[in-house]
This record gives structure tokens, C-alpha cells and sequence, in this order.
């Protein structure tokens, strides 16, 4: 665990991996869809929805509260057009404006570093599909989420009144700069990477508050960290090597 201010660099190499959440148990690397692979055809919704879970606790997913919850938040609708029928795979997925919908491994490991109370109040940078906000509202009291693409906030919108997700908002803003109007937070959840933390999120956790982000260069492996504000800072850890979109500061033109 490193302390003070962290650099991508500061606390050890990042292991080599593919593009993708490399998993522990057998060297074996997820690719995003389109890339091959092949494996059996699981017939039934049910069947589908067994593997997806099974594939979640072979990944390091273990809190029941986010198996509960990412069990109940059901991916399919989250995922739109040709890539439908690939909901249920432990892989991301294209979405609108250039964006993907994370791998299910990587949002329940996220989530679970977040360590969410029923009582807390979650800021996520970058609503993407919705579905990792979706997530965290059965787990937090509240959820604000913010995205620099409109079209990407309105359809996240539209499925969270379908859903009844009453407890997020989100908002069309420039997720780097986070959303000082409603901090402090105490939990603060990165979708995309940034070279560091950046400061304006880390001054809106509150003390005893934890953020979880993938940091590194946006052409290149990142690593996930965990931040967690101290009375006297901030203490890192890192998770493991990941591949995120960047973090891009303004607001989209769509």
C-alpha cells in the first residue's frame, strides 16, 4: 500500500496482460467481442444468467451483497443491437458514442473494492450504459452520475425510470471535474482512466471515503487503484492491471 500523492509509476511495475482483466486463476485473458473464442452455446435466459454468476465468483467476486445486486440489475437491457445475445459474457461491449459496457468481472471487482454502505452516497465519472450505476443503486443510498456524452445520459435515463431506479441521478458534465455541488462523497467510482487521480474528485471524498479507479496512460495497460482518504491523506492500493477508455475533459459533441 503506497501513502501520499500517487504517480502511475510510484508503487511498482504494472504487470504484463492483455488488453483486458487478465484472471488469476489459469493465465487466461477476456477479449473483447468480436475477437473469437468460440465455446458452447448456453441455450436457456436461466442457464445463461447460472454461467454469468459462476463467472463473476471464478473472477474474485465474493461479497454477496454485489452478487445479490448484479444478479438482480439484469445486463441484457443494458446492451443494445448486434451485441445483445452477448450480455451474459464475461466481456465488454460496444456501446453508443465510442464507449463500451465493462466487462461483468471488472464491475463486480470495482464494486466490491468500493466496500458500499446502505447509508452512503456514490458519485460514478462516466455512466457509459448505465449498468455499473444501476448496480450501486442496490447497494448505496443514493447515486449521482455524470457523463460528458448527452445521448449516453438520456438513454441511461430512460432505463433507469423504466427500471425504477429512483435513487440515481445523472447528469450531462464534465466528469473530471466530478460534482462539487453535491460533495462531499463517500465513495467516488472512476469508468474511465486518468494519468492520476485527479484532484478535484480526490478533494470531494470525504475522510474515511473510498474511490476506485483505473489510472495509466489511456494507449497502454492501467492499473486499478483504491484511494481511500485518511485524516492525514490519502493510502493507494492497486488491484490489478485493466483497460479503460480515457478520461476526457469537456463535454461531447453528441
Amino acid at each position: 500500500m503506497c501513502k501520499g500523492t500517487y504517480r502511475s509509476h510510484r508503487c511498482g511495475p504494472i504487470l504484463p496482460t492483455t488488453a483486458w482483466w487478465r484472471s488469476s486463476g489459469n493465465g487466461s485473458s477476456e477479449k473483447p467481442a468480436g475477437t473469437g473464442g468460440g465455446g458452447k452455446a448456453v441455450n436457456s435466459e436461466a442457464e445463461r444468467k447460472m454461467q454469468f454468476l459462476f463467472a463473476l465468483r471464478s473472477k474474485g467476486v465474493s461479497d454477496t451483497r454485489v452478487l445479490t445486486a448484479m444478479e438482480k440489475i439484469d445486463r441484457g437491457l443494458f446492451v443494445k443491437g448486434i451485441f445483445a445475445a452477448r450480455a451474459y459474457e464475461d466481456m465488454p461491449l460496444p456501446i453508443a458514442c465510442g464507449q463500451t459496457i465493462s466487462q461483468p468481472s471488472i464491475v463486480g471487482r470495482m464494486t466490491q473494492a468500493l466496500e458500499v454502505n446502505p447509508r452512503d452516497k456514490v458519485l460514478e465519472v462516466g455512466t457509459g450504459s448505465g449498468y455499473q450505476a444501476a448496480v450501486l443503486s442496490q447497494l448505496a443510498r443514493r447515486v449521482y452520475t455524470v457523463d460528458r456524452h448527452r445521448r449516453l445520459v438520456r438513454e441511461a435515463n430512460e432505463l433507469f425510470n423504466r427500471l425504477g431506479l429512483a435513487n440515481i441521478t445523472a447528469f450531462t458534465a464534465d466528469g473530471s471535474f466530478g460534482l462539487p455541488e453535491q460533495a462531499p462523497f463517500d465513495r467516488i467510482i472512476v469508468t474511465a482512466a486518468a494519468e492520476d487521480p485527479p484532484g478535484p474528485l480526490l478533494a470531494q471524498l470525504r475522510t474515511g471515503g473510498i474511490m476506485v479507479l483505473p489510472v495509466g496512460q489511456s494507449d497502454t495497460v492501467q492499473t486499478l487503484i483504491k484511494a481511500t482518504r485518511t485524516e492525514d491523506g490519502f493510502e493507494y492500493e492497486e488491484l490489478g492491471p485493466v483497460r479503460f477508455v480515457p478520461l476526457v475533459e469537456g463535454l461531447g459533441q453528441d
